[in-house]
């Protein structure tokens, strides 16, 4: 019994992990793709608006 929760454990904790990179896999093609963008256009930065200002400001990358 001890092994079949044992190798449940690892199958979830495996998924998980699994899940998690592909993730971060997404995130780092994303924020590829919007330098790329940046690059093309000669952009120093992303434009966002503050709904609060009004005001356009260059977008913060979160990590």
């Amino acid at each position: 019994m001890a092994q079949l929760i044992f190798m449940a454990v690892l199958i979830v904790g495996g998924w998980m992990l699994y899940k998690r990179f592909i993730k971060d896999a997404e995130k780092l093609t994303a924020r590829r793709k919007q330098q790329e963008k940046e690059r093309q256009t000669g952009a120093v930065g992303t434009l966002e608006k503050d709904p609060v200002t009004g005001e356009y400001r260059v977008k913060k990358e979160e990590e």
